[in-house]
């Protein structure tokens, strides 16, 4: 009776240990299936971000393209118009030398029209027309480089020249209340997706433009003003750090993050930003196409209070991928913009 006892313990408890066993695998089972699905839904909102840069860039290529004929012509035309202006105010000047006397119908004329006020001003006039019509036709150049649509295969590009495009795009966002500070190297030309890149240089250079002003606000809502010695700077640092690489560095001197946010900048979804202001992905695109994409490499450094530096370093060719090591003496150069 005993042994009977004694064994149906032991299959009673082998049977337990065997749902425990089975439960846990189905747990298992189940965060494997979640983590798939939020991988899934990573990817999928991945795709629509990138399909919507597609369609933007698409549009943006179009748009520029119809601006660019107008202001060609009207810039093409200029010169022509400056040629006859002058030509009309050379006769006037020597119609006025040989005629000086005038009658009185002309001299109403002359007074209501204010003669000597358009003879002036009419070439200046010109000038700014000029001026305008340049700055449109670096816009649309700026536009085309940086939404530029990649051809199956990657090319080589002018990464510095991206970096003005794009800072040409945020212009407005900073122009007025931060300095930016550009140390370009001479970089050879990179075999990449450059509209990529770009991508990623609009988003570390605009999450470092809302960090300089969300530090203004704080400082305007805590002494109603914003420090005249704490100027607001981003830097921008561009150089070959090897013969198979260069190297981005981005460096702003706002509040600078924590350890714990540092940990999670480039996780999807992640943001500090309030809700509608910030998707999360952001960070999270610019890593993959340059760790992925590019087989390169993205770091972040961050000091509470003082400031944050993101470094992307790139293979120069694609054959030169960038294998695991730990970070190279890029971080030599990480002299932030506020101690100049």
């Amino acid at each position: 009776m005993n042994n009977l006892l004694t064994d149906l313990e032991h299959r009673n408890a082998a049977l337990e240990q065997k749902v425990k066993d089975l439960t846990e695998q189905i747990n298992q089972k189940d965060r494997i299936l979640e983590e798939n699905q939020t991988e899934f839904n990573r990817l999928k909102d991945h795709l629509v971000q990138m399909e919507k840069m597609a369609m933007l860039g698409q549009m943006v290529s179009g748009i520029s393209h119809e601006i660019n004929n107008p202001i060609n012509f009207i810039y093409g035309n200029l010169p022509y118009v400056e040629e006859h202006i002058e030509a009309v105010l050379k006769v006037l000047e020597t119609y006025q030398s040989v005629y000086p006397s005038k009658n009185p119908a002309l001299e109403n004329v002359l007074e209501e029209t204010e003669i000597d006020f358009v003879l002036e001003d009419l070439p200046r006039l010109v000038e700014s027309m000029k001026v305008g019509a340049e700055r449109i036709r670096e816009l649309v150049l700026n536009l085309r480089n940086f939404y530029r649509l990649d051809e199956a295969q990657m090319k080589e590009a002018d990464l510095n020249a991206g970096i003005e495009s794009t800072l040409v795009m945020l212009h407005n966002r900073y122009k007025q209340k931060i300095e930016v500070i550009k140390q370009f190297g001479d970089l050879p030309p990179v075999e990449c997706h450059i509209n990529q890149l770009n991508q990623v240089f609009m988003n570390l250079l605009g999450n470092a433009i809302d960090a300089l002003l969300v530090k203004e606000l704080q400082c305007c809502e805590e002494n109603n003003k914003t420090s005249v010695s704490d100027k607001k700077k981003i830097a921008i640092t561009t150089q070959k750090i090897a013969e198979d690489k260069v190297s981005i560095t981005i460096s702003d001197n706002g509040l600078g993050i924590s350890a714990e946010v540092k940990n999670r900048v480039f996780e999807p979804f992640f943001t500090t930003k309030p809700i509608g202001v910030g998707t999360g992905l952001g960070l999270s695109i610019s890593h993959q196409i340059v760790t992925q994409t590019h087989g390169g490499k993205i770091y972040c450094f961050s000091t509470p209070g003082e400031g944050s530096t993101f470094v992307v370093e790139l293979p120069i060719h694609q054959s030169q991928k960038l294998a695991p090591e730990k970070l190279t003496e890029t971080s030599n150069h990480l002299s932030m913009a506020k101690k100049n």
